[in-house]
């Protein structure tokens, strides 16, 4: 497809991928996956078939012999992109899929602040070590005497107050559905209530805050103290993204139990306290799959439930399921999966911290990585990734010039604090070359949103190319 009308052919763009979410096929496209710090394994383009992909782009079909990019030119279009007027910095890697050929690199190799860029390792961790179609279970099981119930928490920090939406991701769930299957089991054992209800929340260890987690982003709710089960990934409310959020969920959450128990027929006492139990099974709730979780993730660059994961990736490994331990868990995975560690520091699993320092270069090996194979339980993080001008955290960008060139185009993880802004993922250019990049800007002293067209400008600019 040509670029003769841009304008058009975004527009045109938009409309097509309304009812496409994963790019069918994607699995045939190549990339390069890093197996030690120093060596890069390359798939030749000669020997694979990438047509697939057009679904999700509106292109023809991938080319196996499609030029590269014209390095000049490239290289010129990009310096261009990302000049900035204002204070601070952009470092920015880009390489052949296919070949895994270095096209651009603007202080590439450097560590910079990766913000939510940050959460790709996490999703890549979680999704291996957890697997994509693991659920976690939400129990209520019988207390140490028999008017005791326990509320025990696993991971499942998307619990809906109703009933479970089998359909959704947050709210798969529901803690109206947990106590009707509570009131159900009671019954059958001849017992009424009033009963005392008991809060075991003990599967996540240490501080609930990471002390790297500045108070004013607390104060703002960006982020959460960290329990093991929680409503609407540590909201009051799903829809309300900002503001104040609960500082204990696990209790707030197990307060939403005793009122739907309530609803169901069952009383409990005013007081609830935090305890555990090995009694049986009385009721039990699903979450959504890792896969779904570690999807929503990424596409609502969503803190809480990125913290959650990292610490479930620790639990799962057998490690302590607090701050240090989900950090080290996820370190640990990436290495594992042929990412080197080296030079990169990580003091939280969603980016949001003080210190986590990562470059451009590792975060393009990362992706690369996912797009080796999409089919794999690493690469179903890909599904996750927001598409340019169409979903997630980039529907509201990429839709007027010199932007829209990237419209539809390109899918990527986003990241925004004070002072960094960063985006890092995929693009099809303009002869059907899939390009992997990653830029981060930091030092930004005007805020993000003031830098934020630079980073788009840059990825569009791929595009075109």
């Amino acid at each position: 497809m040509g670029r003769t009308s841009k304008a058009v052919t975004s527009g045109l763009l938009i409309c097509a991928l309304a009812a496409v979410t994963v790019p069918a096929g994607l699995h045939l496209i190549p990339a390069f996956l890093p197996q030690d710090p120093a060596a890069v394994a390359v798939i030749p383009t000669a020997q694979l078939a990438p047509t697939g992909i057009s679904t999700l782009t509106g292109i023809d079909p991938l080319s196996a012999t499609a030029p590269l990019p014209d390095a000049a030119q490239l290289s010129a279009d990009l310096t261009k992109a990302l000049t900035f007027d204002g204070e601070g910095t952009f470092s920015m890697y880009v390489a052949d899929a296919s070949s895994g050929t270095p096209l651009f690199s603007q202080d590439g190799q450097t560590a910079r602040i990766p913000a939510s860029n940050l959460k790709l390792l996490t999703a890549a961790a979680a999704l291996k070590t957890l697997g994509p179609d693991t659920h976690f279970t939400t129990e209520v099981l019988a207390g140490s005497s028999a008017t005791e119930i326990v509320l025990r928490g696993g991971g499942d920090t998307m619990l809906a107050a109703g009933e479970s939406d089998p359909e959704a991701v947050m709210g798969h769930a529901g803690l109206a559905t947990l106590a009707q299957q509570t009131a159900t089991a009671l019954s059958k054992a001849g017992f009424a209530g009033p009963v005392t209800l008991t809060l075991d929340d003990t599967v996540f260890t240490g501080p609930s805050l990471n002390p790297k987690w500045t108070k004013g982003d607390v104060d703002a709710g960006e982020i959460a103290p960290i329990f093991p089960l929680a409503l609407n990934a540590g909201r009051f409310h799903p829809e309300v993204l900002s503001g104040p959020r609960p500082q204990d969920s696990a209790m707030t959450t197990a307060q939403a139990f005793a009122n739907a128990l309530a609803d169901a027929g069952v009383a409990t006492t005013e007081t609830i306290g935090r305890g555990t139990s090995t009694g049986a099974v009385l009721a039990s709730v699903e979450s959504a799959t890792v896969a779904g979780q570690t999807q929503y993730m990424l596409a609502e660059s969503d803190n809480y439930v990125a913290e959650a994961l990292g610490r479930m990736v620790a639990v799962k490994m057998g490690s302590e399921a607090s701050n240090a331990g989900a950090v080290a868990a996820v370190r640990q995975v990436v290495e594992q999966l042929g990412l080197s560690m080296n030079g990169v520091v990580s003091t939280d699993n969603c980016g949001l911290a003080e210190g986590n320092l990562i470059s451009p270069e590792r975060l393009v090996q990362m992706v690369s990585l996912m797009l080796a194979d999409p089919s794999s339980d690493v690469g179903q993080a890909l599904a996750g990734l927001p598409i340019a001008g169409l979903s997630g955290s980039l529907s509201q960008r990429f839709v007027a010039a010199p932007q829209l060139d990237g419209a539809g185009l390109v899918r990527a993880k986003t990241g925004s604090l004070n002072e960094v802004t960063a985006l890092s993922g995929y693009v099809i250019n303009s002869h059907g070359r899939l390009l992997v990049f990653s830029i981060l800007g930091n030092g930004l002293t005007g805020g993000a949103a003031a830098a934020r067209p630079v980073v788009d400008a840059a990825a569009a600019a791929l595009a075109a190319s």
